[in-house]
């Protein structure tokens, strides 16, 4: 499913969304109801003069903008504006936007650099009401003016594919951010609460929902993925807005961030029902972005550990991992590094419970690499209860935040921020609960081909009609959907075990089948080692 070769052109699509968007009224007033408070940071920052290397940066950046010099702008993106953050900025905000504005009449460039701005607090400081509030009102303005609602013709803006990703990435972050910010009402001031009241409509889930869904719609972009499926010329469907690649990179990776959204929102069929025209097995555009790459599996994989689809769970995050392993010493230099680490180290946690509970056959590297970080916790898992407490921990610390798409009470002075992923880990444990004597019946069943219930109860320490309970719980729980050919969704039920069985009477009559030991790959691979060796050897 995931391994197979693939071109990067070889894309396709197909959801009909509707034309909806936060309203522009959601904005009016927006500059006289700038939220900030008197004597705090923003107002002290405005007195400080600009330095003259950031003045020049600013310049420089608002001139590529100007001039749709994408290449020089994702070099300033990725590198140039981390170095000058990390010499001038680690520990305070940049300059404040309206300083900013002041020296840049540009509109684009002025919401492009709030947008950093914002972003900036929320990496590397700890942003207050009123930078969530003012940050949210900016991706308004932003997504506004992009998406121009009034106007036949798309806006002269060209961004690099990193940014674009990382403009819906933190919009979501930021989003799911404030829902745990506000759902922590035990912690808030009078203040705080008395905004939260006032303004229902920030971070609404709705109105994120909604720009994601415009997006899509506006670019056409499940229009050009369904001719790119069967064939055809996407530019052909595309239309004035569409064959911007501004507004079709948008609009692809806005589909991945409702695949994120409705995974935090614990509505896993949708989220994959959102994927059902991207083809994992081709090299999509997710493919051009490494942290939307391993984004998109993440979810995909997390979605199809929760729906009880191991096997295609299992599939996914392998692949991303071997991927990411291969590509290390590329990540090691980009400014996501740290993000791409920690999303790997989360994959291999959830790879470990999914084999756990339906063994599979894994590429040879990353299960390595898997044993060496979870060996323990796995031997642990398949040992019945005594595995429970494993599984919540990896659980914990590998699965989403969770979010509640409604504001709580705010006269109900409690911390709820924790109760989505309780409630998904209780749905999860839930279902391992259910199959706990799976591995130990199935270590039994391994070294007879005929088993009277009886002694296998004996071996269980149970009683005849519990075993027969508990062989119809294997019989269940080894079967799964597993993904075959069209969307990400679709798949045949079948069994994911190298053990059947059936009962006839008292008797259990057991067949194995046996996967032959794939000894090419590994004698290639060393092969490829030993050559290596001996050029290091003759270099010498």
């Amino acid at each position: 499913m995931y391994a197979e070769p693939f071109d990067e052109d070889e894309v396709a699509a197909e959801v009909e969304l509707p034309a909806a968007y936060a309203p522009d009224d959601l904005l009016d007033g927006a500059e006289d109801a700038e939220y900030g408070g008197a004597g705090e940071t923003v107002s002290m920052q405005q007195e400080i003069q600009i330095p003259d290397v950031i003045r020049n940066f600013l310049f420089t950046l608002a001139r590529n903008i100007q001039e749709h010099n994408t290449w020089e702008l994702h070099s300033m993106y990725e590198n140039t504006f981390n170095k000058l953050t990390e010499k001038f900025y680690p520990k305070q905000p940049w300059p404040d936007p309206d300083a900013v504005a002041e020296i840049i009449e540009d509109v684009a460039v002025n919401i492009l650099y709030r947008e950093l701005y914002y972003r900036h607090i929320y990496s590397k400081l700890q942003p207050n009401i009123h930078d969530r509030f003012n940050s949210y009102l900016n991706y308004c303005e932003l997504f506004n003016y992009i998406l121009n609602n009034n106007s036949s013709e798309p806006v002269d803006l060209e961004l690099p594919n990193q940014w674009l990703w990382d403009i819906i990435d933190e919009f979501i972050y930021q989003f799911q951010a404030f829902c745990h910010y506000r759902s922590k009402v035990k912690n808030k001031s009078d203040e705080e609460l008395e905004m939260l009241r006032e303004r229902p409509d920030i971070w609404n889930v709705h109105n994120v929902l909604n720009v994601l869904y415009s997006l899509i719609q506006k670019s056409k972009i499940n229009e050009q993925l369904r001719v790119s499926k069967h064939g055809g010329d996407m530019l052909e469907i595309a239309g004035e807005f569409g064959s911007r690649p501004l507004y079709r990179m948008l609009g692809y990776f806005s589909i991945i961030g409702l695949l994120r959204v409705q995974c935090l929102l614990g509505d896993y069929v949708l989220a994959l029902k959102t994927m059902e025209n991207i083809e994992l097995n081709k090299k999509g555009l997710f493919a051009r972005v490494t942290a939307c790459h391993v984004t998109t599996y993440y979810y995909v994989g997390f979605a199809y550990m929760m729906m009880r689809r191991y096997a295609d769970a299992i599939s996914a995050f392998a692949h991303i991992l071997l991927f990411v392993s291969r590509t290390k010493q590329y990540h090691t230099r980009s400014y996501q590094h740290e993000v791409i680490s920690k999303k790997s180290e989360q994959m291999y946690a959830l790879l470990t419970m999914c084999v756990a509970l339906s063994p599979q056959r894994v590429d040879e590297s990353v299960h390595t690499l898997m044993r060496e970080k979870y060996g323990e916790q796995l031997s642990k898992m398949q040992k019945g209860e005594e595995g429970i407490a494993v599984f919540e921990e990896l659980f914990n610390f590998a699965c989403p935040k969770f979010i509640w798409p409604v504001p709580p009470n705010y006269d109900v002075a409690v911390n709820a921020a924790q109760e989505p992923s309780k409630y998904q880990l209780q749905r999860f444990l839930s279902e391992v609960n259910q199959q706990l004597m799976v591995p130990t019946i199935r270590s039994y069943l391994k070294l007879y081909t005929t088993l009277e219930t009886e002694k296998l109860a004996t071996f269980l320490e149970s009683t005849p009609d519990e075993v027969r309970t508990q062989l119809l719980v294997f019989k269940h729980k080894t079967r799964q959907r597993r993904w075959e050919s069209g969307s990400v969704l679709d798949g045949e039920y079948a069994a994911t075990s190298d053990l059947d069985l059936y009962l006839k009477e008292d008797m259990i009559h057991i067949a194995e089948s046996k996967v032959g030991r794939r000894v090419g790959d590994w004698f290639i691979r060393n092969i490829n080692k030993f050559e290596d060796i001996i050029a290091n050897m003759n270099r010498r």
